[in-house]
């Protein structure tokens, strides 16, 4: 996940031609997921607190990284079946070459150079948002397989704080989400673990009531916060419980 901020330019609601999910595809592929990939690899898919996960509005998920399972996992307990909504995907650039690369953006994927992010790239997450749909963003960046949440990067705080500042209506909510698997690295036939906290409210974090566009440090500091706070639910997630036994 990129640490640079999107541009302090207005931006317009256009219609998104970066990350498209494919009419045929995407539902091909969540059933084969939902269906067939995820229940027979696993032995037990434990989920908790799925109450807490919007089905309308704008919104980031915000999930713990530990494997390349994740982003097969998060689709089963937040996708379609779920919330009838389809998932974008905030992704490093190198995850979109060749055919990989061709299924990723088909399926609602968009990339980032986190070595050198382009405006255009942030930009594109904002716009998602601005039409209301759910975006999936890995803030520690990485893959860690120690269970450990470790940094957070900003660039998720100051995406959801542009898209909101536009109007103050808008009501991108942020859920942080903690996933365990039963080993470091996923084996087959082990268990995983999703946890959804409370979601935050981006709005509450904005420094006016007004719409206007956030100075370089207002939005620093309200990404901060929101970064701050972000991190203490996705520890207090992780800490909560192991895998049942």
């Amino acid at each position: 996940m990129p640490t640079a901020s999107p541009s302090s330019v207005p931006l317009k609601r256009v219609s998104t031609t970066v990350s498209k999910c494919s009419p045929w595809l995407t539902p091909l592929a969540y059933f084969l997921g939902e269906k067939f990939v995820v229940p027979s690899y696993f032995r037990k898919i434990h989920i908790y607190g799925q109450e807490n996960l919007p089905t309308s509005g704008p919104l980031i998920l915000a999930p713990t990284h530990r494997a390349r399972w994740d982003s097969i996992v998060i689709p089963y307990v937040a996708g379609r079946s779920v919330t009838g909504r389809d998932l974008h995907f905030m992704v490093t650039s190198d995850e979109v070459q060749g055919v990989q690369g061709w299924f990723i953006r088909r399926l609602g994927g968009f990339a980032v150079n986190v070595r050198s992010p382009s405006i255009s790239s942030l930009r594109h997450g904002i716009e998602l948002l601005q039409e209301e749909h759910p975006l999936v963003i890995y803030p520690e960046g990485n893959i860690f397989r120690d269970n450990q949440v470790h940094r957070l990067k900003p660039g998720l705080a100051r995406i959801a704080l542009q898209a909101e500042a536009q109007t103050h209506e808008l009501g991108v909510k942020i859920l942080p989400v903690s996933i365990q698997y039963e080993d470091p690295t996923p084996n087959w036939r082990n268990d995983v673990k999703i946890t959804f906290g409370q979601p935050l409210d981006t709005a509450s974090y904005l420094p006016s009531h007004q719409s206007h566009l956030l100075t370089a440090e207002e939005l620093k500091t309200a990404a901060r916060r929101l970064t701050d706070d972000l991190a203490a639910q996705m520890n207090a997630l992780s800490d909560v419980q192991r895998l049942p036994q």
